[in-house]
């Protein structure tokens, strides 16, 4: 079982920046590969980029490509999603999750993330 918490969201002008944290508990979080979704209101669920249990692979889509970076500290039990060059398009409820295997099996409460014009 595995719980997540993610915070950071909030309200920042376009071209901005935020980071957004997901701390996991239970000691297996690094067996786990970590992933970033978003929703915006009125839009199905989006994958927005993902990290394997090393840290040594990430994947992103393409909407944030060059942009965004995801991270992991497996000491900390925390997944990060730094968010550089904001656009208002990028204003949504961001979600982090845990795969262990196929699916995405954990997911966190979701954080807001508003991007002002």
């Amino acid at each position: 079982q595995v719980q997540l918490v993610e915070s950071g969201g909030g309200l920042v002008q376009a071209g901005g920046s935020l980071r957004l944290s997901c701390a996991a508990s239970g000691r297996t979080f690094s067996s786990y590969a970590m992933g970033w979704f978003r929703q915006a209101p009125g839009k199905e669920r989006e994958f927005v980029a993902a990290i394997n249990w090393s840290g040594g692979r990430t994947s992103y889509v393409d909407s944030v490509k060059g942009r965004f970076t995801i991270s992991r500290d497996n000491a900390k039990n925390t997944v990060y999603l730094q968010m550089n060059s904001l656009k208002p398009e990028d204003t949504a409820v961001y979600y982090c999750a845990a795969r262990y295997g196929d699916d995405y099996d954990y997911w966190g409460q979701g954080t807001q993330v508003t991007v002002s014009s």
